[in-house]
């Protein structure tokens, strides 16, 4: 049986955490989903259809597991340390480069947000910058720079995978903030789906961000692009720019498509002054 504290969710928060549950225990009974979070049989068939529509989940007799939770499985924040760690760093560089002293910043979880976050604190002329995030790890990485910079971690439920903070509470601090800028992670970027992440718990968390600037700029490592899953983050063009690694072979025709969409994409430090005015 599951074993959970009873929260008043919303439907899609709900969802998440069903998903969550299931991904967690492999298979997770109907009357037992019910219980946990305090709805009805009718409401939890419900949303497992919907979750098996989006092929998250598979449908079974009395509850549901996990579909291709091999293929889909997220990798761990120190597994993705090592993943494309040069051009992380770049990234990282490109993307701090672009912040000027006085302005509030949106730093989202992940490896690539750490390298932005360490070149954050590299810049040691930069001051007087709000940084909000729902990273411990990032928040950690940052912790040099104060008090040139104020650090506020945003609260909410540990995900032990990223060290992140989510539902519930996270988003409390996140709907009453706007930021200049937003760096958002993810771990798909394509011309025509947009872009999207692996967990929905954090593909929500990113939704706010994105709303909650005046400018969101996508950081992901060439491996992203022209990926696709299943948690919906944004549109393309509702992003301001993609900063990544330079292109080079199979990525000449995703950036090119990318670019086509009317994403403006960053390589270069000359790019990124350009984008910075």
């Amino acid at each position: 049986m599951v074993s959970q504290t009873k929260v008043a969710y919303s439907a899609a928060d709900r969802r998440a955490r069903l998903l969550e549950v299931i991904d967690e225990l492999g298979f997770a009974r109907v009357a037992d989903l019910s219980e946990t979070f305090g709805v009805s049989d009718v409401t939890i068939r419900s949303d497992l259809d919907l979750l098996d529509q989006q092929h998250a989940i598979q449908r079974v007799h009395g509850g549901a597991v996990v579909r291709n939770r091999d293929l889909e499985r997220e990798p761990s924040f120190e597994q993705a340390l090592e993943e494309s760690a040069a051009e992380k760093q770049l990234i990282g560089t490109l993307a701090a480069g672009l912040v000027r002293p006085g302005q509030s910043i949106l730093l989202d979880v992940g490896t690539t947000a750490l390298a932005v976050a360490q070149a954050l604190v590299a810049r040691t002329e930069l001051s007087d910058v709000v940084i909000i995030t729902n990273g411990l790890s990032i928040a950690l990485a940052l912790e040099p720079g104060i008090p040139r910079f104020t650090v506020i971690v945003t609260g909410g439920t540990l995900r032990p995978l990223q060290h992140s903070l989510v539902e519930p509470l996270a988003s409390s601090m996140l709907r009453g903030l706007h930021a200049d800028l937003a760096f958002i992670g993810c771990n798909g970027v394509d011309a025509e789906h947009g872009v999207t992440n692996v967990n929905l718990p954090e593909a929500q968390l990113k939704q706010l961000m994105l709303s909650s600037a005046t400018a969101a700029i996508i950081i992901a490592d060439g491996s992203k692009l022209g990926q696709l899953h299943l948690g919906h983050v944004g549109a393309i063009d509702e992003f301001d720019a993609l900063i990544t690694g330079p292109a080079a072979g199979a990525r000449d025709a995703q950036t090119t498509a990318l670019a086509e969409s009317g994403l403006r994409i960053i390589t270069t430090a000359s790019e990124a002054a350009a984008f910075a005015g």
